[in-house]
């Protein structure tokens, strides 16, 4: 059986759309993943393994493929551990292919089958409302996602929430959009690039609280002086 579950590739600023495919096959056993994926997706089934085994969970005796697709397209970050994990949850038979072809999927696992924030999520978010389908993202990271559309988000805790508000058994609460906070903003010595020695000049005239004398010219050896003071 081939289970599919939708994710994103971060390239720069933009999030393209990435399937999660996973087939069981009679064989020796063996976890593999697949399609250009850097150390980071590939240490991917070990922490899929242990989350599972925290649930009480084992992987069937068989050979386990992932399928990152489009398999040319780099594949990095951690953000693959949960999408994996239903994948092979869906493959397995114990939540629904079909329910999960429609939303999007992120975030990292931890080893005791905790859903920890991962990067991206806004981008993730902002994919997830150009496609029309929902996200499923890490409780704290769900204002983020819904700050950026309109649509549906699944902030779960763990993993065994989200199982279960996928069957139906309980119900995660729908996040509440983050507020943007406006903060005042000062000319700051770091904007400036280059100019070192006037910065330094800068630095100890108001370290000292001294007077700073500018000067503009005019005519070759001729300026103006201004006398000002650095608080």
């Amino acid at each position: 059986m081939v289970a599919l579950v939708r994710t994103v590739a971060y390239l720069g600023l933009e999030a393209r759309g990435v399937e999660v495919q996973c087939s069981l096959a009679p064989g020796l056993p063996n976890f593999n993943i697949v399609g250009l994926a850097d150390k980071a997706v590939g240490e991917s089934k070990e922490r899929v393994r242990a989350a599972l085994s925290s649930m009480g969970l084992a992987l069937p005796p068989k050979r386990i493929t992932i399928n990152l697709s489009p398999a040319d397209l780099p594949k990095e970050g951690s953000h693959y551990d949960l999408p994996v994990a239903l994948a092979v949850l869906a493959a397995m038979g114990i939540t629904d292919a079909e329910q999960l072809e429609d939303w999007i999927v992120v975030g990292e696992l931890s080893l005791d089958a905790r859903i920890a924030p991962s990067p991206g999520v806004l981008l993730a978010a902002m994919h997830a409302s150009a496609s029309e389908k929902g996200l499923i993202c890490p409780a704290a990271q769900g204002s983020e996602a819904k700050w950026a559309s309109d649509v549906p988000v699944l902030a779960a805790p763990d993993l065994s929430s989200l199982l279960n508000h996928l069957k139906g058994t309980t119900k995660l609460a729908d996040p509440e959009p983050g507020l943007v906070e406006e903060q005042d903003t000062f000319a700051d010595l770091k904007q400036v690039k280059g100019q070192e020695t006037a910065k330094r000049a800068l630095e100890i005239a108001a370290a000292g609280g001294h007077n700073l004398l500018a000067c503009g010219t005019s005519r070759p050896n001729q300026g103006n002086g201004v006398s000002l003071p650095i608080q």
